[in-house]
This record gives structure tokens, C-alpha cells and sequence, in this order.
């Protein structure tokens, strides 16, 4: 295995067949194809993109050290490795990846982001209080190292098995060799849980009974964003992260919420209990440890957490060192930026004068008591603004895009201390259309917009209305020149849309797309408009198809969740017979489930069907295996690990129904 989620899939490395050509009488009237020059050549700023960035960078105090203090203090060790390596000797993690992020900003990358990219990009061990360390700079996340009576306490493992077992190694080689005697997860994304078999195993867990600890909702989630909405969110998160392309200048910098993705082996032990409430202790290994339920924040199913005997506050993903998504460009279920605001706002105020340090599970800590109740400070703040001013301009009649236009960067934004709060990750102007999406929904309440044409259909009639392929080239051309970007973006993608085989309009969009990535302040943004500009020019990449899981991932999924994960896979046009109803008996975890397939729908219920047509039992370790590909039924029912009674055929009815979808569909053609 090579991926998951942040989605499992997302660190591997159709709807308009058949439409309709551009008119004759839009081709006659087209401006001649030698009348529209060339972009630019790849991986060059314009005179547009140096004059945004160099504006930003003379606005902003981009000087200041605060940040750039804090992100080395207290650095005791690192890996002196030039790579993590996973067991096939593949590079998982390059250590130097990041070495080009140096001296000033160039004029391909926003400074803003290029300072936070240096920052994030700090690596090694790191002691944030008595008792407390994190490993930061070897994957998108931080792990947290909480010394206990006999043994380390981890919160958040990483994305993978592999930079996890480095980072405890690098651990146990500078601080001494002690056992993992708890394991916290904060969230349900998979960089906080995905390296968890690289600090423990589930059997020395149970062994020792360890306690494994997250918030309530946790696997429930983890499962619906890693499997059920796997493939589309996992697609998009190669955007996201910019997992297809370079590191260097011109390309990927940086996430803006840490480095990057590794691309290791993603597991996950279930958590021994879920914790709910605000103010619930338990003691760890001797540790006292506050939890504080944040669900509905960063992440569905999420704690903060405090250490009183330590006075220091884990705030999880809720608070770090940027403005973070309210709806994330991979894919979610959209945030409440209120209820955001509020856990904030219980945390500084009951904690806010008790805390000497705040650390997270990204970025570097922050330290004192005053710059803890400023940082909290101004996280609730900016997640307050973007809720209140789309509100007041969508109750005054703004639609989306007008609503997230009207909400302009806040004051607060520009001091020298609230780096914090800008955009490196989520912006302002994505969170305002999320904002408005959780309460009006998608719709803007225009009546045009409520059962819109799709835009494959709508881009021809926009490249015939627009005089032809060439007259639309030559008018997204002048928009270019211009550094009228965002319309030269949307003016070339009606051409490609109403043409994907256009090469001149994919170029020109590509070198769009490019000189937005290179204005883009957000990591996310960036990388998704160049990994964007990157297909356009070269294709879709070409690096096989991703299983959405792994045995070590799907052992730990309930039986019912993973039938929910089946049967967002049915396809009702692959159902030509009658309904039917199959057992399925998993001996290993005494569970049988029935799989109701009617004409629209699979149904999974718990429990067995006295009219079942067939009834299939092996172990749910090898139906895991039969669903990711490594072995067949054919091959376990020879082989005596399967079993039939009842009607076998229909078990292949089952199966036939099942999509099995490409995952590297397109994303920026039709």
C-alpha cells in the first residue's frame, strides 16, 4: 500500500463521450490561428506575477523572526540520513527534498508562502517543554512525544508506517529507548493516524493494554473520507498536494499546513476507547490528560487536549500556524466555521492563562502565556470573520461568489504577529463559498444556476457565441497579456472543455493555471493549478491504479462499514436479474452480514437472511484481500478457505455489479 487520507490514495504516485464539435458557422467566423502567439514558455513568472508578488512582499514584514525562532528552538537532533526508505528500499520520504527553499523569495513562488514553506520545512527532534517533544519536517504532520512513567506517549503517528518508525527511532537514539505506552490520535484524517504499526503493533497493544485514544465518531469517520468518498477525494489530493510533480521553485514548495505527503505504507490500529465531552480525564502512563471534544471543526471527529501537570495545551489541527480549510479543495463534508470559533473560544478561555505553551500537530509550537492568548486570540478571530461577513453579505442578497468577493483581508491580518491567520492553507475567499455552502447549499438561488446545462455542453455554445476556438484563444490571450488571469483561466477553459484535443487552448490554459500557482500564497492552491497545468501538458500521469485501503487499513474497519463502502460502488444498470440477498459469515470476528441487492440499491444490514440466496464464509481477513486484488474467491474457495452454500452464481451477480472505477479520471478536461 501505497496511499491514504489524509485519503488513502492521496500520496500515489467519461461524462461528455459524444459531444458536439464547434459549429461551422463558429469556425468561419474564428480569428485566425496565426493571429494567437504562443504562451509563454513553462515555469517563468510574467511581468504580472513578479509585480503581485512583489507587492505582497513589500506590504508584508516578512523579516519579522518570531516564527522563524520558534521553528528551530529546542531542535536536539535529526535523522542524519539522506532518506526514510521503506522495506523494498524505495524512498519514502527524501530528506533534502526541501534544501532549494533558500535566501529570498523567487519570483515563481508568492513570499509569503515561500517564508512559511521555509518554516514548515525545519526538520528533526525538538523539545517543547519538560517532558514534551515533537519530530516535525519528515511528513505533512508533527508527531508529539509525551514523556510518561515508564514510557512515551505518541499523539498523532504520522501519515506512514515508514517516517513514523524513523521518527520514533530518532526518538529512542537521542532521548533513550523506553516502550510506547500510549497512543492518541486526535483526528480522523489519516495523517494523524496512518502511521500508527510504526510505533506499535495491534498485538503488542492488546498485550501490554495499551491505551489507544481518539475522539468520539472517530473510525466512523476515518472510514466514510478513506473509503466510502475514497477515489474522488484521493484524485483530488494529488492535486492538492502536488504528489505528481517536482519539488523545486517552479513547482510543488510545500502544503502550507507542513511539507508535503510521504509516500509510505498507511495503517491503522482501532482506537481501545472514543472520548467525548470537554473537560475528561484520563491518566496515561502516569499522565493527567484534559481532552476537549472540537468535532465539527478541522475534522468531523476531533480533540484538543491539555496537561495540567505540564501547563501545556494540544490544540490538535483547530489552531496552527495558518488559516486552515473550512472546506478543503480534496474534499469533505464542509466545516462549521462557528462552532470552529467557539472551540476556540472555550480553550482560551479556560486554558488561555494556564498554559505556558501551545503546540499542535502541525507547525512549531508557540511559547509564554501572553503569545498562547494572542495566537488563540487570533484564530478564533479569523475564523469568526469569515462566518460573520459571509453572513451579513449573503443576508443581504450576495450569492457565493459575490458573498466570498465581499469579504476582503481583515485588518488583524497584516500584523507582524498574525502570520498565523493568513492563507497559506485555506483562504479567505474558499472559506467564505464554504461558509455559505453550510447554510444555503451549492446553489447561489439565481434561477439560471438551480438545473445548469453541465459545462461540457455549455463551453461549445460558449466558443460558438464567443466567435470560434480561435477568436475565444485570441480574446483569453489578451485577458493573459493583461494579468488578467483568473478570466484568461475561464475563457480558455470553455475552449477545452469544447475541445480537449485543442492543443493551443490546453497550453494556454496550462501557462493560466501556471502564473496562478505562482501568485497562490496558499500551498493547496498552488499545487493544485500546477499539478493542473502539468496534466494539460503532459497527459494524465501514468502510474497505475491506487487501491483505496490495505490489509493493515481495512482490519480495522468495522464489517458494516465496509459493506457501506460496497455499496457506493453499485451500479443499478448492472442489475438485470430479480433482487437477492447474500450471507456473508466471517468466522475471525464472529460476524455474518447480509448484502440486500436490489434493483437501485445494495442494502447492508447486521446479522443473517433466512432468505438468502447464497451464503459465503471465509475469514474477513481474506474478503479483504479478495476486495484489494491480491487474491480471488475462485483461488480461496479451491484453496478450502471459502466456503458456498446456496446458489454460487449469485455471488458472481454480486460482484458484477460492483464499479470498479479508474482513478485517474480527468480532472481538468471533460
Amino acid at each position: 500500500m501505497r496511499a491514504c487520507a489524509i485519503s488513502l490514495t492521496a500520496i500515489f504516485l467519461s461524462a461528455c463521450a459524444g459531444q458536439a464539435p464547434v459549429s461551422d458557422s463558429a469556425a468561419s467566423a474564428a480569428t485566425p490561428a496565426a493571429m494567437v502567439p504562443p504562451p509563454p514558455a513553462a515555469g517563468v513568472a510574467t511581468d504580472a506575477t513578479r509585480a503581485a508578488n512583489a507587492a505582497l512582499a513589500a506590504r508584508l514584514p516578512l523579516d519579522e523572526q518570531s516564527d522563524v525562532e520558534d521553528a528551530g528552538r529546542g531542535r536536539i537532533g535529526f535523522i542524519d540520513a539522506p532518506a526514510i526508505l521503506n522495506a523494498d528500499g524505495g524512498v519514502v520520504w527524501s530528506i533534502p527534498q526541501f534544501d532549494f527553499l533558500k535566501g529570498e523569495a523567487p519570483d515563481t513562488v508568492n513570499p509569503s508562502l515561500w517564508r512559511q514553506s521555509r518554516l514548515a520545512a525545519e526538520h528533526g527532534l525538538f523539545e517543547v517543554a519538560p517532558g514534551i517533544w515533537q519530530v516535525r519536517g519528515y511528513d505533512l504532520s508533527v508527531m508529539s512525544v509525551i514523556e510518561g512513567k515508564t514510557g512515551w506517549i505518541i499523539v498523532d503517528p504520522l501519515t506512514s508506517v515508514e517516517t513514523a518508525s524513523a521518527s520514533l527511532k530518532l526518538v529512542n537514539d537521542t532521548l533513550g529507548e523506553r516502550p510506547v505506552t500510549g497512543l492518541l490520535y486526535t483526528h480522523s484524517h489519516a495523517d494523524h493516524f496512518g502511521g500508527a504499526r510504526g510505533v506499535i503493533t495491534e498485538e503488542d497493544a492488546a498485550a501490554r493494554k495499551v491505551p489507544i485514544l481518539a475522539p468520539v465518531g472517530f473510525l466512523e469517520h476515518a472510514v466514510s473520507e478513506n473509503l466510502i468518498a475514497g477515489n474522488q477525494m484521493s484524485r483530488r489530493s494529488t492535486f492538492m498536494f502536488g504528489n505528481t510533480i517536482a519539488r523545486g521553485p517552479a513547482a510543488h514548495v510545500g502544503s502550507g499546513l507542513g511539507p508535503g505527503l510521504p509516500q509510505g505504507t498507511i495503517s491503522l490500529i482501532a482506537p481501545t476507547e472514543e472520548i467525548s465531552g470537554r473537560g475528561t480525564q484520563r491518566v496515561v502512563d502516569g499522565v493527567t490528560i484534559e481532552f476537549i471534544d472540537a468535532a465539527g471543526t478541522e475534522a468531523p471527529a476531533e480533540f484538543m487536549f491539555y496537561l495540567p501537570e505540564r501547563r501545556a495545551l494540544c490544540t490538535a489541527e483547530v489552531v496552527t500556524a495558518t488559516f486552515h480549510n473550512l472546506l478543503t479543495p480534496r474534499g469533505a463534508k464542509v466545516r462549521d466555521a462557528l462552532g470552529w470559533t467557539r472551540a476556540i473560544d472555550h480553550v482560551l478561555e479556560t486554558y488561555g492563562d494556564r498554559s505556558d505553551v501551545v503546540f499542535a500537530s502541525h507547525h512549531w509550537p508557540t511559547w509564554g502565556q501572553e503569545n498562547v492568548e494572542s495566537l488563540l486570540t487570533q484564530q478564533r478571530d479569523i475564523y469568526r470573520y469569515v462566518h460573520d461577513q459571509t453572513l451579513r453579505n449573503a443576508n443581504a442578497g450576495a450569492t457565493m461568489f459575490e458573498a466570498a468577493e465581499a469579504v476582503e483581508e481583515p485588518a488583524f491580518e497584516s500584523e507582524a504577529d498574525a502570520f498565523n491567520t493568513r492563507g497559506y492553507y485555506g483562504t479567505l475567499n474558499h472559506n467564505a463559498k464554504a461558509v455559505y455552502q453550510y447554510y444555503f447549499g451549492w446553489w447561489g438561488g439565481v434561477p439560471a444556476g438551480y438545473n445548469a446545462l453541465p459545462h461540457a455542453v455549455t463551453a461549445v455554445r460558449y466558443v460558438d457565441a464567443m466567435g470560434g476556438a480561435d477568436a475565444t484563444l485570441a480574446l483569453g490571450a489578451e485577458a493573459f497579456e493583461a494579468g488578467d488571469f483568473r478570466w484568461a483561466a475561464e475563457v480558455f477553459n470553455h475552449v477545452v472543455f469544447a475541445d480537449p484535443d485543442n492543443e493551443a487552448a490546453r497550453n494556454w490554459l496550462a501557462a493560466t493555471y501556471e502564473q496562478l500557482g505562482f501568485q497562490a500564497e496558499s500551498g493547496a492552491w498552488r499545487s493544485y493549478y500546477l499539478v493542473g497545468a502539468s496534466e494539460l501538458r503532459n497527459g494524465i500521469p501514468s502510474l497505475g491504479n491506487p487501491q483505496l485501503g490495505n490489509p493493515e487499513f481495512l482490519r480495522a474497519v468495522s464489517s458494516i462499514d465496509l459493506m457501506d463502502s460496497l455499496a457506493a460502488r453499485f451500479n443499478p444498470a448492472k442489475m438485470t436479474g430479480e433482487p437477492f440477498a447474500v450471507n456473508l459469515v466471517f468466522p475471525d470476528r464472529d460476524e455474518t452480514v447480509t448484502l440486500h441487492v436490489g434493483k437501485s440499491v445494495l442494502v447492508p444490514r447486521r446479522g443473517s437472511s433466512a432468505e438468502a440466496a447464497v451464503t459465503l464464509t471465509l475469514h474477513r481477513s481474506v474478503f479483504d484481500l479478495v476486495l484489494l486484488g491480491r487474491t480471488t474467491l475462485p483461488e480461496q474457495l479451491q484453496s478450502g478457505a471459502a466456503s458456498v452454500s446456496g446458489n454460487p452464481a449469485m455471488l458472481a451477480a454480486l460482484f458484477g455489479t460492483l464499479d470498479r472505477p479508474d482513478f485517474w479520471f480527468p480532472v481538468v478536461t471533460p
